[in-house]
């Protein structure tokens, strides 16, 4: 598969001490020779690929001297896009690498979409699908665990699976084949409902345990949407200067200084939490405040774990109960927290409220009781599962939905398998779940879905 020769900056924007540009195509290599003279006057049309090599950029049309640089040849097949590939590495800054793009373009390399390089891999067959996907996932990771995760996709953990499950669904839809267009070769067995349950019951068996993990792998890719919840002034914002480990929210004592949703990525333990900071919850007639509140209720609703924050030297308040009817049902975890000034709650009422959730005392002023609500947390969602290196996890929410309807697909096999259907009917159901299976490593999928896939990444890779 041939395509025209794409250039992009492939580092992030901004002062560095370097930046790349990034080309690829059949053209890359003759691009590059042309405006670029080494100090030994080597053609780079000529050079052993996977070398480096040191000298200028010129404009070919004035020879004005652009950049010093550093050029990469990596010839095809042998590269991340299977084309040939240059790197020029150039000085960090917005102006110089804007000059080394653009004198590329200039040249005859055309601007890359966004994850292009990424697409030619795939679509050049050195990834699949789901490989190319954990790319963005490895650049997005925010734990050493997600990167983990991530990396294991991206080394075909995933696709190796789902590969065994397809021939496992091929080979079977073959052999019924056989029988229904040859059914008078005797030497080849009858496919019989005793023989292709087993061989569903698998598939089906090996989805549930992908699917198993998809809870755990989805939070390591997305985060763990948590919210900070309370009255006014209990140290909500405390609490997420202490798990960001700097300022980030405005602490006071007066109440509702907290007045929109303020969101901060957190590592804890492994575990990627996307942490919000809300108004607190409590009857206002200021205008800003009242709409932060609403705010704070609609989060509530949409999150995956909730820190509910009381004040040990209060006693509780309407507000504070009401706060524990709004959580009801949720995953809560209690933090009692200034532990540090003389006790005025009623513990014993507060067990009550929690019916059963995690209680963790703090005193943020002193940073006593951050690590307790580090490992509660952790424990909650993962209980220290995730210690497996050698799982398959399942991250991404296209590949969640792919697996949910496969999984649908080989039970209805199944079920039509056990009240004696026709195995040519059945056969329906085993093609419906080869081809959705397919989807997730790209083997059947819609083009427009592969550009909107790619269109995702972030320009350059």
């Amino acid at each position: 598969m041939e395509f025209d020769t794409i250039a992009a900056i492939s580092t992030p924007m901004g002062e560095g001490a370097i930046a790349i540009v990034r080309l690829s195509g059949d053209e890359a290599i003759t691009i590059a020779d042309k405006i670029f003279k080494s100090i030994g006057s080597k053609k780079l049309t000529e050079v052993p690929s996977h070398t480096i090599h040191y000298g200028h950029l010129f404009d070919p049309k004035d020879g004005v001297k652009i950049e010093e640089v550093m050029i990469t040849i990596m010839k095809g097949p042998k590269t991340f896009t299977k084309e040939d590939v240059v790197e020029i590495n150039c000085h960090g800054g917005l102006v110089s690498v804007n000059r080394v793009l653009q004198l590329a373009l200039k040249n005859g390399a055309r601007l890359a979409e966004p994850g292009e390089f990424t697409k030619r891999a795939f679509l050049n067959g050195r990834i699949d699908l789901s490989q190319a996907e954990a790319v963005m996932d490895l650049i997005r990771a925010k734990t050493d665990r997600a990167m983990n995760v991530a990396l294991g996709q991206m080394e075909g953990r995933l696709s190796k699976l789902i590969r065994k499950l397809r021939q496992e669904i091929l080979e079977t839809l073959a052999h019924i084949e056989v029988n229904i267009d040859y059914p008078e070769y005797d030497d080849v067995e009858e496919m019989t409902h005793n023989m292709l349950l087993p061989k569903a019951s698998l598939v089906q068996g090996e989805i549930k345990k992908l699917l198993q993990t998809s809870q755990q792998g989805k939070i390591l890719r997305e985060g763990l949407s948590t919210v900070i919840v309370c009255r006014p002034n209990v140290g909500k914002s405390s609490l997420l200067n202490s798990l960001v480990q700097e300022n980030k929210a405005i602490v006071t004592d007066i109440p509702g200084t907290t007045r929109d949703v303020i969101e901060e990525y957190v590592n804890v333990r492994g575990v990627p939490l996307r942490l919000l900071d809300t108004a607190g919850i409590r009857e206002t007639e200021d205008i800003v405040e009242r709409i932060g509140v609403e705010k704070s209720r609609q989060v509530l609703k949409e999150a995956d774990l909730i820190l509910l924050v009381l004040n040990y030297s209060d006693a509780l308040t309407e507000e504070d109960v009401k706060i524990f009817e709004a959580v009801n049902g949720l995953d809560v975890i209690i933090i009692v927290n200034k532990t540090d000034l003389p006790a005025q709650i009623d513990m014993d009422r507060v067990k009550d409220l929690a019916k059963g959730h995690k209680i963790v005392a703090t005193s943020l002023l002193e940073d006593r009781g951050v690590d307790e609500l580090e490992e509660a947390i952790a424990s909650l969602f993962f209980e220290g599962s995730l210690e497996a290196g050698d799982m398959t996890y399942v991250s991404n929410t296209r590949h969640i939905a792919l697996l949910h309807q496969a999984l649908t697909a080989i039970e209805e096999a199944i079920e039509g398998v056990e009240i004696g259907t026709p195995i040519d009917i059945v056969q329906i159901d085993l093609t419906r779940t080869w081809e959705i299976l397919g989807e997730i490593i790209g083997e059947s999928v819609h083009e427009s879905l592969i550009d909107q896939l790619f269109s995702q990444f972030c320009l350059g890779k």
